[in-house]
């Protein structure tokens, strides 16, 4: 275990774990004592800290394999036979330990899972009822008379309900993904373009922010899932609405080559710093709200465009802003790039 070159052993996993079915299985064969109880209390152990650990099943039960090679190469070398009894012995507890630590790897697995999906669905309803309060309180305003839709409160009324436009389609997003479900078509990449905009305009007046949509020739299409498609490109707008200063611009622009087309989101959000845009595209951090930031809806955004065969990426653009960029495959051939960008800072996976 210490000379294994990935994943290294910790101190922790030479002291504990195989280590001490080792120490069990000792007094087990010396004393003749049937030690199966604290055999299966260490591999449960054992099964619990490997999963924590990151490591898999496969990775749990070869540390038990490991220690039956070492055994028996190591009895032929010393030609020091096992009996028959032995070596019963030992499958015996090779096989209880195995099947402790599989179960308890198992169980601490689901048990994860499970916490996760409480905390998302306690999350979307958190969000939902508070987006839907404020639209139901800036409906009933409205409904009196007193103030016109073109107000102030009107304005609140539809940004409530452009959250949640946006929060259900994100939601919506991250359970095909979970779900594998996926219709891929061809988009073409003018009128996709085109929506983008009808629905972007609203949310960039409401900050007051300028977008502008470079639209690319007719005939430039990709094979995607459109409401994916769709979702990672409305949460990339979104994130450029919130962060571009007042009465900055946001630019969509598509970018079109032999075999590939990039749509590019440009903001104002002042710049950052390549490792910032890297940590983004990790996900919310276990120790942080998953409504933290920006992190979630791009995490969900890059797991949509890679599962449509494309990557997700960034730049930054010193004291000016990020650019975030959608790379996939082009199904018909095209011009080349009206310009090539500087390398982008690609998604960790």
């Amino acid at each position: 275990m210490a000379k294994r070159t990935a994943p290294q052993a910790t101190q922790e996993e030479l002291a504990v774990g195989i280590p001490q079915f080792l120490d069990d299985l000792i007094r087990t064969l010396d004393g003749g004592n049937d030690r199966s109880i604290e055999m299966n209390r260490d591999a449960t152990l054992h099964g619990e800290r490997s999963q924590k650990l990151g490591f898999s099943v496969a990775q749990l039960v070869h540390d038990y394999g490991d220690l039956c090679q070492v055994v028996t190469q190591l009895a032929m070398e010393r030609r020091a036979p096992i009996d028959t009894e032995e070596f019963k012995t030992l499958n015996r507890c090779l096989d209880d330990a195995i099947a402790q630590a599989v179960t308890e790897h198992a169980r601490v697995r689901e048990r994860s899972i499970s916490e996760g999906e409480t905390e998302r669905l306690g999350f979307l309803a958190h969000e939902l009822r508070n987006l839907l309060q404020t639209a139901s309180l800036s409906f009933e305003v409205l409904k009196l008379g007193t103030v016109g839709v073109g107000g102030s409160t009107g304005a609140v009324l539809a940004r409530s309900l452009a959250g949640l436009r946006t929060l259900l389609d994100r939601t919506m997003a991250q359970i095909r993904l979970d779900a594998n479900i996926r219709h891929c078509e061809r988009v073409e990449i003018r009128s996709f373009l085109d929506e983008t905009e009808a629905a972007g305009m609203i949310a960039a007046k409401d900050r007051g922010i300028s977008l502008w949509v470079e639209r690319a020739p007719d005939g430039v299409a990709v094979e995607a899932d459109r409401q994916l498609l769709g979702s990672a490109v409305s949460n990339l707008l979104q994130n450029a609405f919130k962060f571009t200063r007042e009465k900055g611009h946001v630019r969509v622009r598509a970018l079109v080559s032999a075999t590939r087309v990039v749509i590019e989101i440009e903001d104002q959000c002042g710049g950052l710093q390549p490792k910032q845009i890297e940590e983004l595209f990790r996900g919310p951090h276990t120790n942080r709200r998953p409504n933290s930031g920006m992190g979630l809806g791009l995490s969900i955004s890059k797991r949509a465009i890679e599962a449509m065969g494309g990557t997700l990426g960034a730049r930054t653009q010193a004291e000016v802003g990020c650019v975030f960029t959608i790379d996939l495959p082009r199904l018909s051939d095209g011009a080349a790039f009206e310009h090539r960008p500087e390398p982008a800072v690609q998604a960790s996976t």
